[in-house]
Formats: C-alpha cells, sequence, structure tokens
C-alpha cells in the first residue's frame, strides 16, 4: 500500500503549466531572472519575475509590456518558490482568480504558445491609460522595489 501512495504523491510532467508574457525575444532553456527594468510603475530594476497559471494573465502581460519587440507567451518552469502576487490578489480580488504569482527565483523557458487570442485594442488601451493613471497619481506596484 505505501508503494501505491508513494506513486500517486510523485510529480508528472503535466502537474501544472505557467506563462510568462513578454516582448521579450527567449530561446528554450534560458532564464527569465529578476533585476530587469519593470514594466510597470517606476520602471526600476525589479526585485521580483511573474508567471500565471492561466492564458489570459500571461496575455495581459505580454500585451502590456513596454518594449517594441512582438508580443511573446513563454511556457516556464520556476526553479525556486513561488507566491502569489500580491499586486493581483487578495488586495485587489479575493483569492487569486488569476493565479498570477511571483518569485525572485529564476523561471526556465521550456515552450512557447504561438497561437493565442489577444485582447480587443479599446481593451488593451483602457487597461495603459489606467496603469498611466495610476502612475500619475504616484501609486506604483509593491513588487517593482528591488
Amino acid at each position: 500500500m505505501e508503494k501505491l501512495k508513494t506513486a500517486r504523491q510523485s510529480p508528472t510532467p503535466f502537474s501544472q503549466t505557467y506563462f510568462h508574457g513578454t516582448k521579450a525575444n527567449l530561446e528554450l532553456g534560458d532564464l527569465i531572472e529578476p533585476g530587469n527594468s519593470s514594466n510597470f510603475g517606476k520602471r526600476i530594476d525589479a526585485k521580483y519575475i511573474f508567471l500565471s497559471a492561466t492564458l489570459d494573465a500571461a496575455i495581459w502581460g505580454a500585451e502590456l509590456a513596454i518594449g517594441e519587440g512582438s508580443e511573446r507567451i513563454y511556457l516556464v518552469e520556476p526553479t525556486g518558490e513561488i507566491e502569489d502576487d500580491p499586486d493581483l490578489t487578495d488586495r485587489k480580488f479575493p483569492g487569486n482568480p488569476t493565479k498570477s504569482y511571483r518569485s525572485t527565483s529564476p523561471f526556465r523557458v521550456v515552450g512557447e504558445v504561438t497561437v493565442w487570442k489577444g485582447h480587443p485594442k479599446d481593451q488593451v488601451q483602457t487597461m495603459k491609460d489606467a496603469l498611466e493613471k495610476l502612475k500619475d497619481q504616484g501609486i506604483d506596484s509593491l513588487n517593482d522595489e528591488l
């Protein structure tokens, strides 16, 4: 009986998929690491990097990312501990409906989602305008600080 219990508790290759939306051009095996310029707030070096278990949240990440590159969605594997992203959890939304997380440990790129549908352009612009308004009011992400 103990063997059966151990077998059921062992990880499987498809136990959890995480996504990371960006405009960075990355390759399989690349590491996404903290310390790069944040996409939001004061644009300082970010202490955390972000991932989501939902494709929709990763699409928002790609659409809102600053830069000239193409919007990309990568499948990523955390190399360390992850925790709820406080900007998208209990403070603003009960629980963690977007399944958004942050980490100070790198993520390894293990794949890319090449076919996905973005949000309507007017909806993206509304979100960008809201983020700009928050920035103008001095309201920044707690996640920006290194």
